[in-house]
């Protein structure tokens, strides 16, 4: 039995970015929450994570007054180079869109909303434990939980949220026979590392190689992050700095004479991923969103994107379903999501195949992806699809045609 029963109007598991976010914006509506977390504060704090936001979801962050530093702290880039064949190929996202992208780590991104959410008196609860949702199809649905005080604890909602992540708890509470998975995994992984080093360029350089692909990324004037493709079980502690190094220069070398500004190799990590989509994404009274409910590769950079994309458009139907006391809102959410999560699908699974070598490539393969990179980065019409997509898509309502290739 609980200690306490707690009654909000919208129960969230998950005080990552999309949890926190949107907690702050159903608290701006006027919609009270409870967000909870198994880890702490701390704990995610000190999660190390790249972050590059879309133009709309930076606005989102200061028009909404979760803060302004990304604009004073973080870093704008007008585009990215594509390397292939030894040399470098500029996509002007400013010019042939008029949108910028902004380098802000997600862990700054959670600081932010952290903070925001103290400054306004909202509840949530991190360093939890034995999280389980219950009562999903319910009126009031409910998450149980033992809070960082040893006290068992029982927060009842009339909407329950999945911001849980991947790995969570609220996706496997729905049953099998009603869910669907789609997942496609790659046959390769990222090797990222942090170095102690200024930048080697100023915008991002996503690299094709005889050797596989390679990123070079930035965190400031003095730490960047670098990644390479390898096999998903290589053993990063196996690698040297020397060995590292020699790879990543081995990687972006060319005929123009680019290299990279080497420095003390500070973290190795090993980064598998794979494309993944659970439809729907609401059973009952509980919705998923962000990697609860999809994940995507890193290349396009639609991760962190699309959960804020997600809440966003929940925060919008929750007002709508908790004001009018008409459920049916709640229906709206999930095609409108699942249009732009597989669009955000398409474009990480074109990126990653269009720059990644695959195992067993042949020599017509490896001449097909220079053929096509040539012909986005040659176009107009090629590089602004590449732009668009980067920047962020404008979210349209899709059509008839559009909901059902949704649902």
């Amino acid at each position: 039995m609980a200690d306490t029963v707690t009654r909000t109007q919208v129960g969230i598991v998950g005080a990552g970015p999309a949890g926190l976010m949107l907690s702050h914006l159903l608290a701006r509506s006027g919609i009270d929450s409870v967000v909870v977390d198994h880890r702490t504060r701390a704990e995610i704090e000190g999660t190390s994570r790249a972050g590059i936001l879309e133009a709309d979801n930076v606005r989102l962050l200061t028009d909404s007054g979760v803060s302004d530093r990304v604009r004073r702290e973080g870093r704008p880039h007008d585009g990215i180079d594509l390397r292939f064949g030894g040399e470098s190929h500029r996509v002007d996202f400013r010019a042939l869109v008029g949108e910028s992208v902004w380098l802000y780590p997600q862990t700054e991104v959670f600081t932010d909303l952290a903070d925001a959410r103290a400054r306004d008196g909202g509840d949530v609860r991190f360093g939890v434990c034995g999280t389980r949702v219950v009562d999903l199809t319910s009126e009031r649905p409910g998450i149980l939980f033992t809070d960082a005080d040893g006290a068992a604890r029982d927060i009842r909602c009339d909407v329950l949220v999945g911001a849980d992540g991947s790995r969570g708890v609220c996706r496997s509470a729905v049953p099998e026979a009603e869910r669907t998975h789609y997942v496609r995994e790659y046959p390769y992984a990222w090797f990222g590392v942090l170095v102690e080093a200024p930048p080697s360029a100023p915008e991002l350089v996503y690299t094709h190689s005889p050797r596989g692909f390679a990123l070079i990324s930035q965190r400031t004037e003095s730490v960047q992050r670098m990644y390479f493709q390898c096999d998903p079980d290589e053993d990063p502690a196996a690698w040297t700095d020397d060995r590292i190094w020699a790879e990543l220069q081995e990687r972006v070398r060319g005929a123009d004479g680019f290299t990279l500004k080497e420095g003390p190799v500070t973290d190795r990590s090993l980064l598998r991923f794979r494309s993944f989509v659970c439809e729907p994404l609401r059973h009952g009274n509980m919705l998923l969103a962000g990697d609860a409910g999809h994940t995507v590769p890193p290349t396009g950079a639609k991760g962190l994107n699309l959960a804020l994309a997600d809440v966003r458009l929940l925060a919008e139907a929750l007002e709508t379903a908790l004001t009018t006391r008409d459920r049916a809102a709640l229906d709206t959410y999930g095609p409108r999501a699942l249009h732009r999560v597989w669009r955000a699908q398409h474009f990480s699974y074109w990126m990653t195949t269009m720059l990644h070598r695959a195992p067993g490539a042949t020599d017509f393969d490896v001449r097909r992806q220079l053929g096509e990179l040539a012909a986005v980065a040659d176009s107009t019409a090629g590089s602004t699809y590449l732009a668009e997509a980067y920047t962020g898509w404008r979210e349209r309502r899709p059509g008839p045609g559009g909901a059902r290739a949704a649902r």
